[in-house]
């Protein structure tokens, strides 16, 4: 059986973009970093916002604490910061620091994916997929998982591919199904080499070797 891929977690921009913040080179003590980085949120800076959600979240120089952290999260959100778009979309998906709310994860995931971020683009896809938060839309997931593919977007990738394997909302297509997941399986995605296989079972093997030479073009396009 194929298996698809989740709902992306806090995203490593996400994590990149915090630490730049938290720590950057300095002969302050982390104290003070933390000090200048919630002056600079306080004064209305976003990315700033979104870097003091992110040690709230995970106690990084100060005791973790969830509530401080969706306010800031949701401040940075507001201004439109990605990151903080996600990441709200992702804490109001799982209910852990809310009530889980489909509707405002959606919501989120909606604003980080119209600004090209690839792991919303995908978590949009999977709610449109599963019809949670909004009416389930097999085009839709299409659309929003091609998206995040098109980047490189592995999870995505494979999804998108679990899709034209088993024709849901998109007429069956091995080859293109063995495609995506062949460019999934590059990055080491969990289930894309073993999905890949088992679709080849079924393909001639000019099929295999077209959607291989797509990959490598593919691939190329993108090095």
């Amino acid at each position: 059986m194929f298996k698809p891929s989740l709902l992306a977690l806090f995203a490593a921009p996400s994590l990149l973009a915090a630490a730049r913040f938290a720590f950057a080179q300095s002969s302050a003590t982390e104290s003070q970093e933390i000090r200048n980085l919630r002056l600079r949120a306080e004064s209305g800076d976003a990315a700033a916002q979104f870097g003091l959600a992110f040690i709230y979240t995970y106690g990084v120089g100060i005791p973790t604490d969830a509530a401080e952290a969706l306010k800031w999260y949701r401040k940075a959100a507001d201004q439109g910061n990605v990151d903080a778009q996600l990441n709200l979309g992702l804490i109001y998906y799982n209910g852990r620091v809310v009530p889980k709310n489909d509707a405002e994860a959606v919501k989120w995931f909606r604003k980080a994916a119209d600004q090209g971020n690839a792991d919303a683009q995908h978590n949009f896809a999977q709610m449109y997929r599963k019809g949670e938060g909004v009416t389930k839309n097999d085009a839709e997931a299409l659309k929003w998982y091609r998206l995040a593919a098109d980047q490189g977007e592995a999870d995505a990738q494979t999804n998108l591919a679990l899709m034209y394997a088993s024709g849901e909302g998109v007429p069956k297509n091995d080859t293109e199904a063995y495609f995506w997941w062949n460019l999934a399986a590059a990055q080491g995605q969990e289930y894309a080499a073993n999905n890949r296989d088992i679709v080849a079972k079924g393909m001639t093997s000019e099929q295999i070797a077209e959607a291989q030479r797509r990959s490598a073009t593919w691939q190329q396009k993108k090095d």
